[in-house]
């Protein structure tokens, strides 16, 4: 099965940045439509950012929009968060998630997650 790993998660002050990454492997000849979620304490796992394998075109939740970028480097299989501007309300635990069967964001439905990296926004 596709493997996914987190990284880059930690505490940062309101206003920071922070990067997060995700490692994929035994994937090779396959393709797939992947993506970022993060789920706060007490609330229900949100859709944060998703790139379609069919045309690269990225989708944002709107609380996210401006201050968030999907990437990936398919030469090291890696997929990148990159987060700026960060508020006390993206804390949470993020999760990078991927699936193989649907090529566009608007049927997302994920098959594959990974362990998920805590993201901490305080002063």
């Amino acid at each position: 099965q596709l493997q996914l790993v987190e990284s880059g998660g930690g505490l940062v002050q309101p206003g920071g940045s922070l990067r997060l990454s995700c490692a994929a492997s035994g994937f090779t000849g396959n393709y797939y439509t992947s993506g970022w979620f993060r789920q706060a304490p007490g609330k229900e796992r949100e859709g944060v950012s998703c790139i379609s394998s069919a045309d690269g075109n990225t989708y944002y939740a709107d609380s996210v929009k401006g201050r968030f970028t999907i990437s990936r480097d398919n030469a090291k299989n890696i997929m990148y968060l990159q987060m700026n501007s960060l508020k006390p309300e993206d804390t949470g635990v993020y999760y990078c998630a991927a699936d193989r069967l649907h090529y566009y964001c608007s049927g997302f439905d994920p098959g594959y997650w990974g362990q998920g990296t805590q993201v901490t926004v305080s002063s």
